[in-house]
């Protein structure tokens, strides 16, 4: 994976190698007991029929932490047809919208039904490896699709590495992303945000590559696998960002930075940041690094 290597300093220092899974089952088995954590999917069903007439099974369904419905589809190795497939559940889940929200439903609840978001839905690879032919394909489709590859270290780690992320979605111009970043006014002010609001836009889609933007009408959250920060609207004078970094690993500013765990919030994350100024935005820069590397 990239040239990743583990070592077990345990009485000396010594190499654990990398290895694919015996069979499917097993990657597939351990992903699913412990998808949020992984992927930032909540796990939804396993081997989900599609019925007689499609005639297939989906290996995971699940829903992301944005609202977004989500195939999940593996393999042990490379597979020529993984995308394909999976490609082939997501057109058959676009299908069945009122079945989904039956099982989302039996599983999470109404409300999570009532904020399905299906203008966004995801498919996800999780495989061996990948051929450049299939990060190719994924850049030339419509659909939001991640191929992640995962590697068995030993009895007791998995590495999962993403290997290409896309939204479907072509990149809008940057008057655009400025318009999509905040409110439109006259004021002063609000002019003002949204200036700073189309600055951090434009930092944390410049963090690094196969970040995707998925825009929800309380929140942008910004992913890679899984979201590193979520913004909201400009208020009146501030705007507030949400990061996944830990709150207790940085020292925390009063009317900067703000530890929310436990506290409810649109979007995901328990470090809030406060954005008033520019220099404001430069100041949490290392903040949105340390969010980007852990997610």
């Amino acid at each position: 994976m990239s040239g990743l290597k583990l070592f077990n300093t345990m009485g000396g220092v010594t190499e654990v190698a990398p290895r694919l899974a015996e069979v499917e089952a097993d990657v597939q088995d351990l992903i699913e007991a412990h998808m949020e954590a992984m992927l930032g999917v909540r796990f939804l069903a396993s081997e989900y029929s599609t019925g007689p007439v499609h005639g297939g099974r989906v290996d995971s369904l699940g829903i992301d932490e944005n609202g977004a419905p989500a195939v999940v589809e593996y393999k042990r190795g490379t597979h020529a047809g993984v995308i394909n497939q999976g490609l082939f559940y997501l057109s058959w889940l676009m299908d069945h919208r009122a079945e989904f929200g039956h099982l989302v439903r039996d599983r999470l609840g109404a409300t999570v039904t009532s904020q399905v978001l299906w203008s966004a839905p995801r498919l996800i690879c999780v495989a061996g490896d990948f051929t450049r032919y299939d990060v190719h394909a994924v850049r030339e489709h419509r659909r939001s699709i991640d191929l992640v590859r995962y590697r068995l270290f030993g009895d007791d780690h998995i590495a999962l590495e993403t290997v290409a992320s896309h939204t479907g979605q072509r990149a809008a111009p940057a008057t655009a992303r400025r318009r999509a970043a905040g409110v439109q006014s006259t004021r002063r002010q609000d002019v003002a945000l949204t200036e700073l609001a189309a600055a951090v836009d434009e930092a944390l889609l410049g963090l690094g590559d196969g970040i995707t933007r998925v825009q929800r009408r309380q929140y942008r959250a910004y992913r890679r696998l899984r979201n590193f920060a979520c913004v909201c609207p400009p208020q009146q004078t501030k705007l507030l960002v949400y990061l996944k970094a830990d709150p207790t690993s940085v020292d925390l500013i009063p009317g900067f930075t703000r530890d929310v765990t436990g506290l409810g919030h649109h979007g995901t994350g328990d470090l809030e940041v406060q954005l008033r100024t520019e220099r404001d935005l430069e100041r949490a820069q290392d903040l949105f690094q340390l969010s980007y590397a852990a997610a």
